[in-house]
C-alpha cells in the first residue's frame, strides 16, 4: 500500500463517518418533525429557508433558487412545493419583472407550524448530535459541527 492509497483510504473512511454523522442526525430529526408536526426533514427545510427571505420586492426565492437551498433537484422541489402549497404552508405566484420567474414565499400558517416545530427540529437535533459524540469515529465531526455558527465565530474574535 503506497502513501497515496492510505491517503485515499483514510479520506474515504472520513467520508463514511460525516455520511453517517449525517445519516443519523437526519433520521431522529424526522422522526421528531413527523410525530410531532407532521413534516419531513425536506419540508421544514423548505419553510425554514422561505421564512428567512425579507419581505418586498426580489425577496421571495425563485423556483431554481428553492432547489439549490433544500438541495433537490428542480422536479422534486416542484412536488415538495406543490405539497406544501396544498396544506396551505406556501404560496407561489409570478414576478411582476419577469412573467416567467415564479416565487415562492411561506404563508402565516406555514410560519405558525415551523415555529411550532422549531423547538422539537432544534432538541432532536442536540440528542443526534450528543449520541453521535459517544461515538469515538463521529466524536470529531460532532466537534467540528459544534465549532460552526455565532458561538465559534464569538471565540474567535
Amino acid at each position: 500500500m503506497t502513501a497515496t492509497d492510505s491517503a485515499l483510504t483514510a479520506l474515504s473512511q472520513g467520508w463514511c463517518a460525516l455520511s453517517l454523522l449525517h445519516g443519523r442526525i437526519e433520521a431522529h430529526i424526522e422522526r421528531a418533525l413527523q410525530a410531532g408536526h407532521g413534516l419531513s426533514v425536506r419540508e421544514y427545510s423548505l419553510l425554514d429557508v422561505l421564512s428567512r427571505q425579507h419581505n418586498g420586492p426580489g425577496g421571495h426565492l425563485r423556483m431554481h433558487q428553492v432547489a439549490d437551498s433544500v438541495l433537490l433537484s428542480q422536479s422534486a422541489t416542484t412536488r415538495l412545493v406543490s405539497r406544501l402549497e396544498d396544506r396551505g404552508l406556501l404560496s407561489r405566484y409570478l414576478c411582476d419583472t419577469d412573467r416567467r420567474g415564479i416565487y415562492t414565499d411561506v404563508t402565516e400558517a406555514g410560519l405558525a407550524l415551523l415555529a411550532a416545530a422549531r423547538p422539537a427540529n432544534d432538541a432532536a437535533l442536540r440528542e443526534a448530535l450528543d449520541e453521535a459524540a459517544a461515538n469515538p469515529e463521529l466524536a470529531p465531526l460532532v466537534a467540528a459541527v459544534e465549532g460552526i455558527g455565532p458561538r465559534a465565530e464569538r471565540a474567535r474574535s
